[in-house]
């Protein structure tokens, strides 16, 4: 079992130090903490990983790296290898929002579209790096990407002094929450958000292991994973965490309440935490203290205007 400790987390956060933002938190009106991740280069926490995943990898090939993305993992990727000095290349499904494969191209990374889904467009990427030599930098599963996500967990402690109980993360593959549980566990409790119609850590959990899902809904563009990653699997079991489901309908309006009442505009993907609480799928007890995870901004906005 390949598995993710909190001195990985610690060991990733003096390695990207210094190219990554130390990202705010905000307090809301009804008390919640806001970590604003989406304010993060490239517009989310995979920025984190990746950068980390290059850096720790033994060599960087002449060929550079390849990553598979529905859009945030590629712009991650191609932020990080523009920053490093690598050349990029990134597949994304035919689906991905074009506002995310524009970013790609202004990023300099080679953005090839194939498939529908993210699986497809990983199926393809794994085949490309084979082929050519480049290393492959996965979107999730990969423990270095984990302890790099991890290390805004150790910038929650910090920002919060006073402490917190729970922290609510939206899931797709599970790269984030996976590293949120290794950074917090298990003094903070770390609770998974997953649309109704993208659950492949909820099934996950319920099946014994990683199983495939369908995948569909408004925010399949970032949480569209096709099945959870093992590490976050492992760790989650570990973790005893629990799984809350959300449907389109919460998470279209959780999205619209940060911007009408906050003045934050982030995916659907990202609303998909805030929704939990919204919708009350999740109910924080009496005196609760918690964070919700905004994980990711790259979005049109103009359907929020």
């Amino acid at each position: 079992m390949t598995s993710v400790q909190i001195d990985d987390v610690r060991a990733a956060a003096s390695r990207i130090a210094g190219r990554v933002r130390r990202t705010p938190v905000m307090r809301a009106d009804d008390g919640v903490w806001f970590k604003l991740e989406h304010t993060q280069h490239a517009g989310s926490f995979k920025t984190r990983g990746m950068v980390n995943q290059i850096l720790a990898a033994a060599s960087i090939p002449s060929a550079g790296i390849v990553a598979a993305s529905g859009g945030n993992a590629g712009l991650a990727a191609a932020y990080a290898a523009r920053e490093l000095g690598v050349p990029a290349e990134v597949f994304v499904p035919v689906t991905a929002p074009a506002v995310k494969v524009a970013k790609l191209g202004k990023l300099g990374a080679r953005v090839v579209q194939v498939g529908n889904e993210y699986a497809e467009a990983y199926a393809a990427a794994v085949v490309h790096a084979s082929s050519t030599g480049a290393l492959f930098c996965h979107a999730y599963d990969d423990p270095a990407m984990v302890a790099g996500n991890g290390t805004l967990g150790l910038e929650l402690l910090e920002q919060i002094p006073d402490g917190f109980d729970t922290v609510l993360v939206a899931v797709g593959g599970g790269g984030l929450i996976a590293g949120v549980i290794a950074a917090l566990h298990p003094f903070v409790r770390v609770v998974a958000v997953e649309p109704v119609t993208a659950s492949a850590l909820h099934s996950a959990l319920e099946a014994g292991g990683p199983v495939d899902v369908p995948v569909s809904g408004v925010a399949a563009d970032s949480l569209g994973a096709r099945q959870a990653g093992r590490i976050a699997y492992d760790l989650a079991v570990a973790a005893e965490t629990p799984s809350v489901l959300v449907d389109d309908k919460a998470i279209v309006d959780a999205r619209r309440r940060l911007w009408d009442d906050y003045r934050l505009a982030v995916e659907h993907g990202t609303a998909a935490a805030y929704a939990a609480l919204t919708s009350g799928a999740y109910a924080p007890a009496d005196g609760e203290r918690v964070v919700v995870l905004l994980c990711g901004a790259n979005t049109d906005p103009s359907d929020l205007a």
